[in-house]
């Protein structure tokens, strides 16, 4: 805002931002697949309002949407760049145990399943479909906002629509996909090749973002063969996973003690493990705080009843 702005000037903008908060927060978190980073979006869209004021804006949601889009493009284009440097191990953040907050941001039409085939776009074809599809925002604005015509921004969208028919759509046997989790965990701890190759894909593949943390280095793994050496490498750990629910699924959690030390976010498909994705980064852990959404013991009896 301008110099001569005053308190109650900026008051006033907070409350009127406030009442937009929600839809910027949704739509971020749909661009990026991240809570923490759907928050830093969002702060940074309330930064440039505060910048600029709202006396030469028109349609302040249509602004506010403009403005975290082109936020969140920038954040994916820059994520874009850092994955082609580090193998593509970046892992989403996972959703532990959803409170309700978080369980109705993620209710409507694009739910977690897709936000791992959402990952797979473009930025610029996953900001087209997400801005129309789920938000209702016209061709003509999502064009603007890209620096393309509408009838680019629609190709995209159409693009994007079609990529995610194509997807592989994952099972949703959760009764089934337990006793996945469950076998596997059990022939993790107790080192039984045959038992991991019977749950796992032949083609599975593995993602561990581990950041700067003692479970590094990151590493993608593909192929049964590979990921079961990886399991056998960290089988110590095994006594410390327990079954919990992560993106709407059973997963893994480590935790010995109170202290996290991974996440396991589990995708299936064929009546097996298809997809590990593990988040091991500490800092990325503390920042989610996974151990205060997790609770309970740390080794349970892995055949116990529950999610």
């Amino acid at each position: 805002m301008g110099a001569s702005a005053t308190e109650s000037d900026i008051e006033l903008l907070a409350e009127r931002f406030e009442e937009h908060r929600a839809r910027l927060r949704s739509i971020a978190f749909r661009m990026l697949g991240s809570l923490a980073d759907a928050d830093d979006a969002v702060q940074e869209t309330w930064l440039r309002l505060a910048r600029t004021g709202a006396d030469e804006i028109g349609n302040l949601g249509g602004w506010l949407t403009t403005a975290a889009s082109r936020i969140c493009l920038d954040m994916l284009r820059t994520r874009t760049s850092r994955r082609e440097d580090s193998l593509d191990v970046h892992v989403q953040d996972p959703i532990v145990a959803p409170d309700p907050e978080q369980e109705s941001l993620l209710a409507d039409s694009v739910g977690l399943a897709l936000l791992m085939v959402l990952d797979t776009l473009e930025p610029a074809e996953r900001l087209a479909f997400v801005l129309h599809d789920v938000f209702a925002v016209p061709f003509d604005r999502i064009g603007a906002t890209l620096g393309r015509s509408p009838a680019a921004a629609r190709q995209l969208a159409s693009r994007a629509r079609r990529r995610l028919r194509e997807a592989p759509t994952p099972e949703s046997d959760l009764r089934r996909q337990r006793g996945l989790v469950d076998r596997f965990l059990a022939a993790a701890r107790g080192g039984d090749l045959d038992a991991l190759f019977e749950v796992l894909d032949p083609d599975v593949v593995l993602r561990a973002d581990a950041g700067d943390g003692p479970l590094g280095p990151s590493r993608v793994v593909r192929g049964a063969t590979g990921v079961i050496a990886q399991a056998q490498h960290y089988a110590p750990l095994a006594r410390f996973g327990r079954r919990v629910l992560v993106n709407d699924a059973p997963g893994l959690v480590v935790a010995p003690g109170d202290r996290v030390l991974a996440v396991m976010a589990l995708t299936f498909g064929g009546g097996r493990i298809t997809r590990i994705d593990i988040l091991a980064d500490p800092q990325r852990l503390e920042r989610l705080a996974v151990a205060r959404s997790i609770g309970g013991p740390t080794a349970p009896d892995p055949n116990r009843q529950g999610s």
